[in-house]
């Protein structure tokens, strides 16, 4: 049997969102990623929110300011937008369709409501939602970064609660321990593994806005 014409020509390529509560350490697992230089393509969302210490413009976000960011979105040059905490935060279609064009399969990392309207916009994006073990353990990575007030920390302790609920949206859900980023990141490529080897793949495919 000549089971070659069953065969892909090549694994599909994949659209990786990433995401989870505030402050659970998503930025920490794709700088990790990125260190290990690992085959992927990173879209930089942007964002109306202040820089804070240590950031630049395109890492881990294209700072704007809200004229800007509403220009973007009057122009359709949003793939998925939402208010956080007071500031836009948003995918640019450009920037996803300039990371697919690579080849590579592409990193999105978004809030879980972004991650909701991600699911609606690209149905075969694959999913990922990252946790703390523990609300403890949220609330002490919140207060050590030392950039909100009581009102904030609180208000974003509450949010991660509510976020639970999305649970069921996503594909899978990895464990953050302290100090095991790189667990996290092993798990991320053993999903790229098992998603490139099923028999029936993903087709990426982008929704009309």
């Amino acid at each position: 049997m000549d089971i070659d014409k069953f065969l892909p020509a090549q694994p599909p390529q994949l659209l990786l969102v990433v995401s989870g509560s505030s402050g659970v350490g998503k930025d920490a697992v794709l700088n990790r990623m990125k260190e290990m230089e690992l085959p992927f393509a990173y879209v930089v969302t942007a964002t109306t929110r202040e820089c804070r210490e240590g950031e630049v413009d395109g890492i881990p976000y294209h700072f704007v300011s809200r004229e800007q960011f509403r220009e973007m979105i009057d122009d359709g040059e949003m793939l998925e937008w939402a208010t956080v905490y007071d500031h836009y935060y948003g995918v640019p279609l450009m920037a996803v369709r300039k990371s697919l064009s690579t080849g590579q399969d592409v990193v999105i990392k978004v809030d879980v409501q972004g991650a909701a309207t991600l699911s609606k916009a690209v149905p075969d994006a694959v999913l990922v939602f990252i946790q703390p073990p523990s609300m403890e353990e949220l609330e002490r990575r919140l207060r050590n970064r030392d950039s909100e007030t009581a009102e904030e920390l609180a208000t974003r302790l509450g949010k991660a609660e509510e976020e639970y609920e999305q649970l069921p949206l996503f594909d899978y859900v990895l464990t953050s321990y302290p100090d095991r980023i790189d667990d996290v990141v092993a798990q991320i490529q053993a999903i790229i593994v098992a998603e490139k080897s099923k028999v029936h793949p993903r087709v990426l495919r982008i929704k009309a806005q």
